[in-house]
């Protein structure tokens, strides 16, 4: 039996398993049969495509955690000077009340007796109560603000705590997806040689992004100098990349801010129907892939992207999966 019959049953009955564990893939290629490496390479992104939103959601979770974080460090921020004036009015208001009501009606006699006049006793009267009503006032409005930053945290703190398990369990998936496709991968290189990360798909051509000062330029020719960075499943540079964190990164470097989550990338940007060097690509119907068009090769637009573990940031034709739209970033 042939090297490539070898590794394309193994190729198979990997496929069959990973569909089982994770997300119900259907049969591959049949056992009897000999494909071809584009074969291979059609069930390797028919698995990937089945995979890849658990990825975009990982990052959604992930992304949701920082955001949370950030906003819980805030909100704490502004508890701290909340939580000192509170204190130091009610030690005032306990002074005031200790000096001037600690003895009831004997201290009014006793100011009425020092004051000179009835006159004079009556103002004085009134400004002690106007200057204990006032910290009062303060307490009760600095003790609103606290309670409801407080209750603010409250929430957040329940918020983080439900995205950190959601968090945790998804990077436990991450560990079983990421092994799942390395093996795959290497089953991969074992059918048709290491003659590089593409396959049949391969474009041998230089990234044609146009160096130029506006942002998706910037943004395109930061993305072409990742080519060959590895593919790692929430990460976003500057070593290695998944298919938004290297939109994210590249786009950061034009001085654009976005998420490390698809959809919420394709929110953020406005479409566009005919895509411009550095414009963003969006594939599938949940727009669970994403890469930055950077021109064309042979007539055919091409990208720049992060396709999936076991692989490289690397150019590909973007007719080879179904478009959902072109965004602009700027």
């Amino acid at each position: 039996m042939t090297p490539l019959r070898t590794a394309s049953r193994t190729l198979t009955r990997a496929l069959v398993l990973v569909a089982a564990m994770l997300v119900g893939v259907a049969p591959a290629l049949p056992a009897h049969a000999e494909p071809s490496i584009s074969e291979i390479e059609a069930e390797i992104a028919k698995t990937w495509e089945k995979l890849e939103p658990l990825v975009e959601d990982y990052n959604k979770v992930h992304s949701e955690l920082v955001k949370l974080q950030k906003k819980a460090a805030g909100l704490e921020t502004k508890l701290q000077p909340l939580r000192l004036t509170v204190e130091v009015t009610r030690t005032r208001v306990g002074v005031i009340a200790a000096e001037y009501y600690k003895g009831g009606r004997s201290a009014e006699v006793n100011a009425l007796l020092s004051s000179g006049s009835p006159k004079q006793f009556a103002d004085q009267l009134m400004m002690l109560q106007q200057i204990a009503h006032g910290k009062q006032e303060q307490i009760s409005a600095t003790s609103e603000a606290k309670a409801k930053y407080d209750g603010e945290k409250a929430t957040l703190d329940k918020a983080i705590a439900d995205t950190k398990l959601k968090d945790a369990d998804l990077a436990a998936k991450k560990k079983v997806i990421e092994g799942e496709m390395s093996r795959l991968q290497k089953l991969r290189t074992q059918a048709y040689g290491t003659g590089g990360s593409g396959g049949s798909l391969k474009i041998g051509a230089a990234c044609p992004a146009q160096m130029g000062s506006g942002k998706g330029q910037t943004a395109a020719a930061w993305a072409c100098k990742q080519i060959s960075k590895p593919y790692v499943w929430g990460a976003a540079g500057p070593s290695s990349f998944d298919c938004s964190g290297l939109t994210q990164w590249a786009y950061g470097k034009a001085g654009v801010s976005l998420t490390h989550y698809t959809k919420d990338q394709w929110g953020e940007t406005t479409k566009v129907s005919t895509p411009a060097v550095g414009d963003l690509v969006f594939f599938y119907g949940d727009l669970h892939h994403v890469g930055m068009y950077v021109g064309t090769v042979n007539g055919r637009r091409v990208m720049v992207h992060a396709p999936h573990t076991g692989d490289v940031v690397r150019m590909q034709y973007i007719d080879v999966m179904p478009v959902a739209g072109y965004r602009r970033a700027y």
